[in-house]
Protein backbone atom coordinates (compact mmCIF):
# COMPACT_ATOMS: atom_id res chain seq x y z
CA UNK A 1 0.00 0.00 0.00
CA UNK A 2 1.29 3.18 -1.04
CA UNK A 3 2.23 5.98 1.88
CA UNK A 4 0.23 9.40 1.85
CA UNK A 5 2.32 12.77 1.54
CA UNK A 6 -0.05 14.96 3.23
CA UNK A 7 0.55 19.11 2.34
CA UNK A 8 -0.03 21.43 6.20
CA UNK A 9 0.96 24.82 6.97
CA UNK A 10 1.86 27.01 9.85
CA UNK A 11 -1.05 30.15 9.68
CA UNK A 12 2.02 32.71 7.76
CA UNK A 13 3.00 30.41 4.91
CA UNK A 14 -0.65 29.46 4.47
CA UNK A 15 -0.42 31.58 0.85
CA UNK A 16 1.87 29.97 -0.13
CA UNK A 17 1.48 26.46 1.33
CA UNK A 18 -1.75 26.72 -1.07
CA UNK A 19 0.23 27.44 -3.94
CA UNK A 20 2.51 24.58 -3.17
CA UNK A 21 -0.21 22.02 -2.75
CA UNK A 22 -2.40 23.30 -5.60
CA UNK A 23 0.98 22.52 -7.81
CA UNK A 24 1.40 19.23 -6.55
CA UNK A 25 -2.03 18.29 -7.31
CA UNK A 26 -3.57 17.48 -3.92
CA UNK A 27 -5.16 19.99 -1.03
CA UNK A 28 -4.02 21.63 1.82
CA UNK A 29 -4.42 19.64 4.90
CA UNK A 30 -6.81 19.96 7.48
CA UNK A 31 -5.41 21.91 10.50
CA UNK A 32 -6.75 24.52 13.40
CA UNK A 33 -4.76 26.28 15.93
CA UNK A 34 -6.60 27.36 19.45
CA UNK A 35 -5.26 30.56 21.11
CA UNK A 36 -5.34 31.38 24.92
CA UNK A 37 -5.83 34.32 26.32
CA UNK A 38 -2.42 35.06 27.54
CA UNK A 39 -0.71 34.19 24.12
CA UNK A 40 -0.15 30.88 24.17
CA UNK A 41 -1.16 29.06 21.25
CA UNK A 42 -1.96 24.90 20.67
CA UNK A 43 -1.97 23.86 16.54
CA UNK A 44 -3.87 20.77 15.78
CA UNK A 45 -4.07 18.28 12.63
CA UNK A 46 -7.44 17.42 12.09
CA UNK A 47 -7.67 14.41 9.83
CA UNK A 48 -5.64 11.21 9.88
CA UNK A 49 -1.92 11.31 9.55
CA UNK A 50 -1.05 8.27 10.95
CA UNK A 51 1.55 6.22 8.62
CA UNK A 52 1.71 9.42 6.28
CA UNK A 53 4.03 11.37 4.87
CA UNK A 54 3.62 14.78 6.21
CA UNK A 55 5.53 17.68 4.80
CA UNK A 56 5.02 21.13 7.25
CA UNK A 57 5.20 24.51 5.43
CA UNK A 58 6.31 27.50 7.65
CA UNK A 59 8.68 29.72 7.23
CA UNK A 60 10.67 31.02 10.57
CA UNK A 61 10.81 34.42 9.91
CA UNK A 62 9.75 37.12 12.88
CA UNK A 63 7.80 36.99 15.53
CA UNK A 64 9.31 33.74 16.98
CA UNK A 65 5.98 32.42 17.12
CA UNK A 66 6.32 30.99 13.62
CA UNK A 67 9.42 29.10 14.85
CA UNK A 68 7.39 27.61 17.67
CA UNK A 69 3.78 27.01 15.80
CA UNK A 70 6.42 24.88 13.16
CA UNK A 71 7.86 22.80 16.38
CA UNK A 72 4.60 22.32 17.94
CA UNK A 73 3.28 20.90 14.61
CA UNK A 74 6.66 18.52 14.07
CA UNK A 75 5.79 17.16 17.81
CA UNK A 76 2.28 16.89 17.17
CA UNK A 77 2.97 15.08 13.79
CA UNK A 78 5.40 12.89 15.43
CA UNK A 79 2.89 11.70 18.26
CA UNK A 80 0.20 11.04 16.14
CA UNK A 81 2.09 8.77 14.22
CA UNK A 82 3.10 10.03 10.96
CA UNK A 83 5.46 7.79 9.00
CA UNK A 84 8.19 11.16 7.75
CA UNK A 85 7.96 14.29 9.41
CA UNK A 86 9.32 16.80 6.55
CA UNK A 87 9.96 20.61 7.53
CA UNK A 88 9.45 22.99 4.22
CA UNK A 89 11.11 26.31 5.47
CA UNK A 90 11.00 28.80 3.06
CA UNK A 91 12.30 31.12 4.65
CA UNK A 92 15.08 29.75 7.57
CA UNK A 93 15.25 32.47 10.37
CA UNK A 94 18.14 32.61 12.48
CA UNK A 95 20.56 31.98 10.07
CA UNK A 96 22.67 35.11 10.39
CA UNK A 97 23.68 33.93 13.48
CA UNK A 98 25.82 31.07 11.83
CA UNK A 99 28.98 31.54 14.42
CA UNK A 100 30.26 33.63 17.16
CA UNK A 101 31.53 36.85 15.60
CA UNK A 102 31.97 38.45 18.67
CA UNK A 103 32.37 36.39 22.40
CA UNK A 104 29.71 35.30 24.36
CA UNK A 105 26.79 35.12 22.12
CA UNK A 106 24.74 32.25 21.01
CA UNK A 107 24.78 30.60 17.63
CA UNK A 108 21.13 30.76 17.42
CA UNK A 109 20.83 28.91 13.58
CA UNK A 110 22.62 25.67 15.21
CA UNK A 111 20.06 26.41 18.23
CA UNK A 112 17.08 26.19 16.20
CA UNK A 113 18.64 23.17 14.02
CA UNK A 114 18.64 21.42 17.34
CA UNK A 115 15.41 22.19 18.29
CA UNK A 116 14.19 20.93 14.98
CA UNK A 117 16.08 17.60 15.41
CA UNK A 118 14.45 17.11 19.11
CA UNK A 119 10.90 18.01 17.79
CA UNK A 120 11.37 15.13 15.60
CA UNK A 121 11.87 16.13 12.07
CA UNK A 122 13.20 13.42 9.78
CA UNK A 123 13.93 16.07 6.86
CA UNK A 124 14.45 19.47 6.14
CA UNK A 125 13.60 21.15 2.58
CA UNK A 126 14.64 24.81 2.75
CA UNK A 127 15.66 28.00 0.18
CA UNK A 128 18.56 29.89 -0.34
CA UNK A 129 20.71 29.69 3.17
CA UNK A 130 22.23 32.48 4.40
CA UNK A 131 25.61 30.13 5.10
CA UNK A 132 25.65 26.91 3.07
CA UNK A 133 27.49 25.62 5.96
CA UNK A 134 24.30 25.44 8.36
CA UNK A 135 23.38 22.37 6.35
CA UNK A 136 25.80 20.82 8.92
CA UNK A 137 24.15 21.70 11.95
CA UNK A 138 21.39 18.70 11.17
CA UNK A 139 21.82 14.95 11.61
CA UNK A 140 18.97 14.19 9.21
CA UNK A 141 19.43 15.48 5.50
CA UNK A 142 19.12 18.66 4.35
CA UNK A 143 18.06 19.32 0.47
CA UNK A 144 18.90 22.85 0.25
CA UNK A 145 17.40 24.44 -2.88
CA UNK A 146 18.42 27.39 -5.03
CA UNK A 147 16.13 30.61 -6.14
CA UNK A 148 18.38 30.56 -9.27
CA UNK A 149 15.88 28.22 -10.81
CA UNK A 150 13.60 30.55 -10.47
CA UNK A 151 15.35 33.57 -10.69
CA UNK A 152 17.16 32.58 -14.12
CA UNK A 153 14.18 32.55 -16.93
CA UNK A 154 12.83 35.68 -15.70
CA UNK A 155 16.25 37.08 -16.38
CA UNK A 156 16.04 35.62 -19.69
CA UNK A 157 12.89 37.58 -20.37
CA UNK A 158 14.29 41.02 -19.77
CA UNK A 159 17.25 40.72 -22.79
CA UNK A 160 19.51 43.00 -20.67
CA UNK A 161 22.62 44.10 -22.40
CA UNK A 162 26.25 44.64 -21.20
CA UNK A 163 25.05 42.65 -18.27
CA UNK A 164 27.22 42.55 -14.96
CA UNK A 165 26.18 41.09 -11.81
CA UNK A 166 27.13 42.63 -8.14
CA UNK A 167 27.70 41.42 -4.90
CA UNK A 168 26.48 44.15 -2.28
CA UNK A 169 29.39 42.56 0.06
CA UNK A 170 32.44 40.07 0.35
CA UNK A 171 30.26 37.62 1.68
CA UNK A 172 28.27 36.76 -1.90
CA UNK A 173 30.91 36.67 -3.94
CA UNK A 174 30.43 32.99 -4.90
CA UNK A 175 27.06 33.84 -5.70
CA UNK A 176 27.33 36.29 -7.91
CA UNK A 177 30.73 34.18 -9.83
CA UNK A 178 28.20 31.90 -10.40
CA UNK A 179 25.31 33.82 -12.14
CA UNK A 180 28.32 35.19 -14.16
CA UNK A 181 30.15 32.15 -15.23
CA UNK A 182 25.99 31.30 -16.45
CA UNK A 183 25.61 34.35 -18.62
CA UNK A 184 28.98 34.20 -19.71
CA UNK A 185 30.29 37.65 -18.57
CA UNK A 186 31.41 39.37 -15.14
CA UNK A 187 31.03 40.46 -11.26
CA UNK A 188 31.81 43.52 -9.43
CA UNK A 189 31.77 43.53 -5.50
CA UNK A 190 30.72 45.99 -3.29
CA UNK A 191 33.18 46.41 0.00
CA UNK A 192 31.42 47.41 2.94
CA UNK A 193 32.08 47.93 6.32
CA UNK A 194 29.40 47.58 9.55
CA UNK A 195 29.71 50.04 12.69
CA UNK A 196 27.01 47.79 13.87
CA UNK A 197 24.09 45.45 12.70
CA UNK A 198 21.51 47.50 9.63
CA UNK A 199 24.06 50.30 9.59
CA UNK A 200 26.79 50.90 7.38
CA UNK A 201 29.66 53.19 8.09
CA UNK A 202 31.72 52.97 4.60
CA UNK A 203 31.58 51.14 0.71
CA UNK A 204 33.19 51.13 -1.98
CA UNK A 205 33.08 49.26 -5.44
CA UNK A 206 36.05 46.86 -6.61
CA UNK A 207 35.33 46.62 -10.58
CA UNK A 208 34.33 48.55 -13.74
CA UNK A 209 30.47 48.83 -14.26
CA UNK A 210 30.50 51.79 -16.65
CA UNK A 211 27.54 51.84 -19.48
CA UNK A 212 26.26 48.24 -18.08
CA UNK A 213 23.40 46.94 -17.00
CA UNK A 214 24.10 45.62 -13.50
CA UNK A 215 22.20 42.83 -11.20
CA UNK A 216 22.87 43.19 -7.35
CA UNK A 217 22.98 39.81 -5.76
CA UNK A 218 21.82 38.60 -2.06
CA UNK A 219 19.88 36.20 0.17
CA UNK A 220 18.16 38.52 2.38
CA UNK A 221 17.25 42.17 2.32
CA UNK A 222 16.05 43.43 5.90
CA UNK A 223 16.19 47.27 6.02
CA UNK A 224 17.12 47.77 2.70
CA UNK A 225 20.53 50.07 3.16
CA UNK A 226 23.27 47.89 1.90
CA UNK A 227 21.07 47.27 -1.26
CA UNK A 228 20.06 50.84 -1.64
CA UNK A 229 24.32 52.35 -0.85
CA UNK A 230 25.38 50.15 -2.92
CA UNK A 231 23.29 50.59 -6.54
CA UNK A 232 23.98 54.88 -5.56
CA UNK A 233 27.73 53.79 -5.63
CA UNK A 234 26.97 51.37 -8.82
CA UNK A 235 25.07 54.08 -10.62
CA UNK A 236 27.55 57.02 -9.69
CA UNK A 237 29.67 54.96 -11.31
CA UNK A 238 28.13 54.86 -14.98
CA UNK A 239 25.71 52.03 -14.39
CA UNK A 240 23.35 51.94 -17.30
CA UNK A 241 20.80 50.80 -14.86
CA UNK A 242 20.39 48.97 -11.50
CA UNK A 243 18.68 45.78 -10.53
CA UNK A 244 18.96 43.75 -7.44
CA UNK A 245 17.73 39.91 -7.26
CA UNK A 246 17.25 39.10 -3.30
CA UNK A 247 15.68 35.88 -2.02
CA UNK A 248 14.20 36.87 1.23
CA UNK A 249 12.14 40.11 1.45
CA UNK A 250 12.19 40.56 5.09
CA UNK A 251 11.97 44.79 4.10
CA UNK A 252 11.79 45.94 7.79
CA UNK A 253 11.41 49.52 8.90
CA UNK A 254 10.91 51.59 6.16
CA UNK A 255 12.75 48.71 3.35
CA UNK A 256 9.73 50.21 1.38
CA UNK A 257 10.40 53.62 1.15
CA UNK A 258 14.03 53.20 0.79
CA UNK A 259 13.62 50.88 -2.05
CA UNK A 260 11.46 52.88 -3.78
CA UNK A 261 13.54 56.41 -3.25
CA UNK A 262 16.78 54.45 -4.43
CA UNK A 263 18.67 54.29 -7.69
CA UNK A 264 17.17 50.48 -8.46
CA UNK A 265 14.98 50.23 -11.52
CA UNK A 266 13.47 47.06 -10.14
CA UNK A 267 13.60 44.14 -6.90
CA UNK A 268 13.30 40.89 -7.80
CA UNK A 269 12.08 39.16 -5.03
CA UNK A 270 10.77 35.35 -4.43
CA UNK A 271 7.37 34.31 -2.06
CA UNK A 272 9.28 32.88 0.69
CA UNK A 273 7.94 35.97 3.21
CA UNK A 274 4.80 37.48 2.37
CA UNK A 275 5.02 41.09 0.91
CA UNK A 276 2.88 43.42 3.79
CA UNK A 277 3.04 46.72 1.45
CA UNK A 278 2.93 46.22 -2.54
CA UNK A 279 5.77 48.91 -4.43
CA UNK A 280 5.79 48.98 -8.22
CA UNK A 281 9.49 48.44 -7.95
CA UNK A 282 8.93 45.29 -6.59
CA UNK A 283 8.76 42.15 -8.61
CA UNK A 284 7.67 38.55 -6.76
CA UNK A 285 8.37 35.46 -8.29
CA UNK A 286 6.61 32.82 -6.33
CA UNK A 287 8.84 29.06 -5.56
CA UNK A 288 5.44 27.02 -5.49
CA UNK A 289 5.99 25.34 -8.52
CA UNK A 290 9.66 24.31 -6.98
CA UNK A 291 8.90 23.20 -3.71
CA UNK A 292 6.12 21.19 -5.19
CA UNK A 293 8.18 19.77 -7.96
CA UNK A 294 11.09 18.63 -4.87
CA UNK A 295 8.07 17.20 -3.01
CA UNK A 296 7.18 15.25 -6.11
CA UNK A 297 10.72 14.04 -6.42
CA UNK A 298 11.21 12.84 -3.04
CA UNK A 299 8.09 10.98 -3.25
CA UNK A 300 9.74 9.27 -6.21
CA UNK A 301 12.75 8.99 -5.38
CA UNK A 302 14.31 10.73 -8.29
CA UNK A 303 17.37 13.16 -8.11
CA UNK A 304 16.50 16.49 -6.62
CA UNK A 305 20.40 18.27 -7.23
CA UNK A 306 19.49 17.67 -11.41
CA UNK A 307 16.93 20.83 -10.69
CA UNK A 308 19.93 23.19 -10.38
CA UNK A 309 22.63 22.64 -13.11
CA UNK A 310 22.27 26.01 -13.95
Amino acid sequence: MAVTVKIFSGRTSSYLAETIAQSYGTELGKMSVINFADGEFQPSFDENIRGTDVFLIQSTFSPSDNLMELLMMIDAARRASAKTIVAVIPYFGYARQDRKDKPRVSIASKLVANLLIAAGVTRIITLDLHADQIQGFFDVPVDHLYASSVFIPYLKTLHLENLTFASPDTGGTRRAGSYAKFFHTNFVICYKHRSKPNEIERMALVGDVRGKNVLLLDDIVDTGGTLCKAAQIIHENGAESVRAIVTHPLLSGNAIKNIEQSTLTELIVTDTIPLHHESQKIKVITTADLFAEVIRRLKKKESISSLFKF
